[in-house]
């Protein structure tokens, strides 16, 4: 049980997924509609994998997936909450 609780938390310590889903989250719960924490999260999810390949860092598909989803589940929280 242990050595798969260390597999999932090395998994996030990799390219830095954590701070992906974690900052998703923060901007997700100020997005006001649906539609803007889409628009943004897709935006910025966008523009993050670019900074990777602009200095010399491969895009990874997975943290454009983990940003997004920490979008969704910031705006969902918060439309839950309010």
């Amino acid at each position: 049980m242990w050595n798969f609780i260390k597999k999932i938390i090395d998994w996030f310590k990799e390219s830095n997924r954590i701070q992906h889903l974690s900052l998703g989250y923060l901007c997700g719960w100020g997005a006001n509609d649906w539609y803007c924490a889409v628009y943004v999260g897709v935006g910025v999810s966008g523009a993050l994998e670019f900074k990777d390949w602009k200095y010399g860092k491969k895009p990874d598909p997975i943290d454009f997936i983990l940003t997004l989803i920490g979008f969704l589940s910031g705006y969902f929280t918060r439309s839950l909450i309010w």
